[in-house]
């Protein structure tokens, strides 16, 4: 079997090579790639892989972009930290759906499912609508309503609600509520944004992930970039990383 893996995290994407190799010994990975323009070229120039690991949210914007500039006949297993985008996932050739960080036994029964749906002659068969409520169905996902702080000696609790923007600094996380006070949470950035509602929250470069309630003011920066006002915050950085940016937009219009 040989497969292509599209995730621009490259620690994700060597894991989920890895774990594909482990269940299917046999398998080829052809290239592990993490942009939508470069996944566009691959797939132009390339023979078409047996199946496509597909992260959503790509370096350069939404993997659904590759579909617009490209013929896509591959199966797909996508591969994301959210599950909003399941719908529109299953227009485009998908045969299973898998939440970040990927388990084992959900990997195994989506390879299964391509196994299982693939014709002899090699072609994706497509996933049976009578099938998609039910998967759908396992793809709810309940999210941190709060984070215990300690103050002194003393534990707190923190309503993710009242929470403006998340920041990493000097090796901690700190989490912001509305009246400018910052906490101190267990948690890395990373380990905070898995945990939180993607709807709510939108984690903009390496060190902050804002909420929508957060943002004062936006305003075009340097290299295509946009630079934040956020409540309570003097930070003149907090910046839209280039390749966030495009789904940061789409985040923002909903």
């Amino acid at each position: 079997m040989k497969v292509l893996i599209v995730e621009d995290e490259k620690l994700s994407a060597d894991r989920l090579a890895q774990m594909v190799r482990k269940i299917e010994p046999d398998v080829e990975i052809l290239a592990q790639i993490d942009s939508v323009k470069r996944t566009v070229e691959w797939l132009a120039n390339q023979p078409v892989p047996d199946l496509l690991f597909l992260d959503i949210q790509l370096a350069d914007g939404l993997s659904f972009e590759i579909f617009e500039r490209v013929e896509v006949t591959v199966p797909i297993i996508f591969t994301t930290a959210y599950d909003e985008y399941a719908i529109k996932a299953f227009k485009v050739n998908s045969v299973d759906y898998l939440l970040k960080p990927i388990d084992d036994d959900e990997l195994k029964a989506a390879l299964r499912k391509f196994n299982s749906l693939t014709k002899p002659s090699g072609g994706p068969s497509g996933l049976p609508l009578d099938k998609l409520e039910n998967l759908l169905a396992g793809l709810s996902k309940s999210y941190k309503e709060r984070f215990i702080i300690k103050v002194g000696d003393h534990l707190k609790s923190v309503e993710v609600a009242d929470i403006d923007h998340f920041v990493s600094q000097e090796k901690a996380t700190f989490a912001q509520n509305r009246e400018g006070k910052r906490f101190i949470i267990d948690f890395t950035l990373d380990q905070a944004e898995a945990l939180i509602d993607p709807l709510v929250f939108f984690r903009i470069n390496r060190k902050y992930i804002v909420s929508f309630k957060s943002i004062k003011d936006i305003i075009a920066w340097s290299n295509s970039r946009l630079r934040l006002v956020l409540h309570n915050c003097d930070d003149i950085d907090v910046v839209v990383a280039r390749e966030k940016v495009n789904a940061f937009k789409m985040w923002l219009d909903r």
